[in-house]
């Protein structure tokens, strides 16, 4: 296991062990998170102390195998919900920290990864997605854009369908602004029901770097 100080790198992503985890420790300073997802490499936190990650296989969206079923359909037809993009960062991810989920007695997004998405999010590399309903926010999703790819990191919801339509909209949304693949990490049920897939680290990554590479 690979123990990271103060300099600046992560090693090669193919000495992951087989839960995909590369690393521990290190920061959580601008410069780190790009080179991270630059590499295929994403942060979770277990109490308070950074671990960094990049699983074989990888979980992914491309964005033209999204499927929507009938009544998803219906109600995106019906307008009940309005998405917006980065009216609200902070919120969403505060709520994706906030909302409790099956199984899960803690939330990795600690106020540390908070402060550190949001200044990504101000140096135009994190995003959100949100859902509101009569005006009222009530879902929501955030992750990093790096060229032709999103990396997804989390979502919430507080009334029923609202994260649906957040996702829905915001792989529809990125995918007529060039982005060529969704970064799901690892597989849920969720997810798969809208067509990620599982593909070899090797080919991740293969595609990550020419998607984020510019000509």
């Amino acid at each position: 296991m690979h123990v990271l100080d103060e300099r600046l790198w992560f090693p090669p992503v193919d000495e992951a062990d087989a839960d995909g985890m590369l690393a521990i420790g290190g920061d959580l300073q601008l410069e780190r998170l790009i080179l991270a997802y630059s590499s295929g490499i994403f942060p979770w936190f277990v109490e308070q102390v950074p671990l960094w990650w990049c699983p074989d296989p990888r979980f992914v969206l491309f964005p033209e195998k999204l499927l929507i079923g009938r009544r998803l359909q219906k109600l995106m037809t019906k307008q009940e919900f309005v998405v917006t993009q980065n009216e609200c960062f902070e919120i969403v991810i505060a709520q994706c920290a906030h909302v409790r989920r099956p199984g899960q007695e803690s939330t990795w997004i600690t106020n540390d990864m908070q402060k550190a998405f949001v200044e990504l999010h101000k140096a135009g590399y994190a995003h959100s997605f949100e859902a509101w309903q009569n005006g009222v926010l009530v879902g929501g999703l955030y992750g990093v854009w790096l060229g032709g790819m999103f990396c997804g990191e989390s979502m919430f919801s507080l009334v029923p369908n609202a994260s649906k339509m957040a996702f829905l909209h915001a792989v529809q949304r990125l995918a007529a602004q060039g982005v060529a693949l969704i970064d799901c990490q690892v597989h849920t049920e969720f997810l798969a029901s809208f067509g990620a897939e599982m593909i070899p680290r090797k080919t991740f990554i293969k595609l990550l770097q020419q998607l984020i590479t510019p000509d």
